[in-house]
């Protein structure tokens, strides 16, 4: 067995589905997140979160130190015991912090990232594990049903916007503008939906309901949305930005475009067409135990190396 110490930022839904795919792959994991809960972590959380590694890794249970998220890699690294998986999101290595996730990546013994576009400005080797999603739990439901029960009106367009408003980088600016413009393309009214801070188990239900999920974003890794989207046969019309490209590539009814007038075109295209969408065909690449799979590979070559060392 496999015994790894799993350092986390916050302990969101997709690295919880990680710790339990691993753990079901014969693989221990013990969690250390970054104290502070879910406020803007503080120096001095950090430091005290440095406390709590540097005194579990000095302990014999743990053959490996797996920091998720860039902020949680000087701790890792800083611990001179274990070898260090590093995994990097997205956000940590694409926005205000990745000077440090980049120098980090330097020293650990395997980066992980979600995309091969994320990758661009690294130094040295890593190794793609995209993070999966749960088919089982995404998957189509009857419209009609789904929209009973989060209470959209069932003659309406409705377009799915699955993040805080707040996020900038998510840009929901850009996706009112584009639902504005799609609007005279369509027949019907079209309505814009920003769902965020609902229960993960929800999720599914909203994206059933919707007709199409607008994604604006300025910078992504591999987004789960579009995954989970996909899964649940939602069309997906996004920006060029990760890995969505590659993800939507072969998906009927979904589109990219990097101008207001061609998600707004493909919208209007999405809500006013017939056809069938195959998301789901191109989701079951996704799941959950492929990417254990992979994961558990990068933990073999790490100790593997650190034997031969």
């Amino acid at each position: 067995m496999v015994r790894t110490l799993q350092l986390v930022t916050s302990r969101r839904p997709f690295f919880e589905q990680q710790v339990e795919v691993l753990e079901r792959n014969g693989v221990s994991c013990t969690v250390v997140p970054v104290p502070g809960g879910t406020r803007e972590r503080s120096l001095a959380d950090y430091v005290r979160f440095y406390a709590r590694v540097l005194e579990a890794a000095s302990g014999p249970d743990f053959d490996l130190v797996h920091a998720n998220y860039g902020l949680t890699a000087p701790a890792a690294l800083a611990q001179p015991i274990r070898p260090v998986v590093l995994s990097l999101w997205g956000s940590d290595l694409l926005g205000r912090y990745g000077t440090v996730s980049e120098q980090c990546a330097r020293f650990a013994d395997a980066v992980v990232v979600m995309s091969e576009e994320m990758a661009t400005d690294l130094d040295g080797d890593y190794t793609v594990v995209p993070h999966g999603i749960d088919t089982d739990r995404f998957a189509p439901e009857p419209q009609d049903e789904a929209r009973e029960e989060v209470g959209w009106e069932s003659g309406a367009n409705h377009v799915l916007f699955p993040y805080d408003p707040s996020r900038e980088e998510k840009n929901y600016p850009r996706a009112e503008r584009v639902v504005d413009r799609a609007r005279d393309a369509v027949d019907g009214r079209v309505e814009l939906h920003a769902v965020s801070g609902v229960p993960h188990e929800q999720v599914p239900t909203y994206m059933n309901a919707a007709d199409a999920m607008i994604l604006p974003s300025e910078r992504e890794g591999s987004p789960n949305a579009v995954k989970e989207a996909l899964s649940c046969n939602l069309p997906v019309v996004a920006t060029p930005v990760g890995d969505v490209p590659t993800l939507l590539d072969g998906a009927d009814c979904s589109h990219v475009s990097d101008t207001d007038e061609g998600l707004a075109d493909a919208l209007a295209e999405v809500l006013t067409s017939t056809s069938p969408p195959n998301g789901r065909e191109r989701a079951r690449e996704f799941g959950l135990d492929r990417m254990g799979e992979d994961l558990l590979g990068v933990y073999d070559s790490v100790l593997d190396a650190e034997v031969a060392a």
